[in-house]
């Protein structure tokens, strides 16, 4: 089996499943048997999409591919449509942020090129550059590598690399490169702005016509006993150190949430202290609630108690002190004196007034549905003659009418 010259080859589960997501024109899937059964869902979703499935056996894929690690699974797919830097820096205008672009300096190895594209990727750069020639290429090994980050990027493949830095500088960018022997750590080197990151090859770094074309040099800081990184693990290091420097969540030293817009609000304006004597007066003024009562019932408390006696302060005859009014039933018996408390009248001749003392009243006068008027727990002189043996012994309460 092989494959037409209008095709490509992407293998392994997660390079098919972002192919998919981006979109990639497909062709045909090719499924090991043996694995099928682990890829349904990716055969699903080609099969939804009237993709071709083709079982292939596993020696067969491994030759296709070029590698053994295509997990059982490969899509054929068109040719991939390269970028050119004029489309990688309309992708930066488009994010609104300045240029962000990795360079690759002839890489050798697939699995590195493979992995600084995910890094890459994952940094949010706006585009790679690499040369056409002296370059590893992006066989299915390197996508692989990728783990599918390079369907999202734009690739640019250029035949002269120097001159396309050349390029790169004349419309204000920075070319940072890396090299161990470096002055500056990537820590200490401003990355911020339109940057160029260029990441050399394994064995000898940047080439001569590269390096006479950098701004800037930067090393990481080493301290074991090996003098050298990775290429790809180099070339994470200084983008991830530039997404630092340029990215305000990463600053060392945030603002602390709400700072700012508490520095902006006027502190709340103190309310005015309000004498005792007077804030118990106007803590009488509101209304407890109450049950509704039937309409003449009503009719005959509004007339017997006006309203400003009701809602005043009682004030006790013998100490001359305000006592707050209580709400709802009173006990009998006060629980500091043990005076009995007397009940308020529900006269219709004689309203009663606030500092005056009110005739007791006995359970006659029971409100319609066995509710008791408001009682006052205000000290009282002696209670009138008892009207009968009711006085001494109050019977339980009568049914209401």
């Amino acid at each position: 089996m092989e494959l037409g010259p209008d095709e490509e080859l992407v293998a392994g589960r997660r390079p098919v499943e972002e192919a998919f997501v981006a979109r990639r024109p497909a062709i045909r899937l090719l499924v090991v048997p043996q694995r099928r059964q682990a890829l349904e869902r990716i055969v699903l979703h080609a099969t939804n999409l009237r993709i071709p499935i083709v079982e292939v056996e596993g020696g067969s894929l491994t030759a296709l591919a070029g590698f053994d690690g295509h997990q059982g699974v490969a899509l054929v797919v068109e040719p991939r449509i390269f970028a050119g830097i004029d489309d990688v820096l309309a992708r930066a205008a488009e994010r609104g942020e300045p240029p962000f672009i990795l360079v690759l300096d002839s890489l050798e190895d697939p699995h590195n090129v493979g992995t600084l594209l995910r890094s890459a990727e994952a940094a949010g750069v706006h585009g790679v550059l690499f040369p056409t020639h002296r370059q590893a290429p992006l066989s299915p090994s390197a996508v692989k590598a990728s783990a599918g980050a390079i369907e999202h990027l734009l690739l640019a493949p250029v035949d002269d690399l120097a001159g396309a830095l050349t390029d790169l500088r004349a419309r204000g960018l920075r070319i940072a490169g890396a090299d161990s022997e470096a002055s500056l750590t990537a820590r200490e080197t401003d990355l911020r702005g339109p940057l160029a990151i260029v990441v050399g090859s394994e064995g000898q770094g940047l080439g001569p016509t590269v390096r006479r074309r950098a701004d800037v040099f930067m090393r990481i800081p080493m301290r074991g006993a090996v003098g050298s990184l990775n290429a790809a693990v180099a070339g994470s290091i200084l983008l991830f150190e530039a997404v630092a420097q340029r990215d305000p969540g990463g600053r060392s030293d945030p603002v602390a949430p709400g700072a700012a817009a508490a520095e902006l609000v006027p502190p709340a304006e103190e309310e005015p202290k309000v004498p005792p004597a007077k804030a118990a007066r106007t803590a009488t003024t509101a209304k407890p609630r109450q049950k509704a009562l039937p309409a003449a019932t009503a009719a005959a408390t509004a007339a017997a108690t006006p309203a400003a006696a009701t809602k005043a302060t009682t004030t006790a005859p013998d100490t001359g002190k305000s006592v707050k009014p209580t709400k709802g039933k009173v006990s009998a018996r006060s629980k500091r004196t043990g005076v009995a408390a007397a009940k308020v009248s529900k006269s219709k001749s004689k309203p009663a007034a606030a500092a005056a003392p009110e005739p007791a009243s006995t359970d006659d006068d029971l409100l319609p549905g066995g509710e008791r008027p408001a009682r006052s727990t205000a000290k009282r002189p002696a209670p009138a003659p008892a009207r009968g043996p009711k006085a001494a012994s109050p019977p339980a309460d009568p049914a209401p009418d």
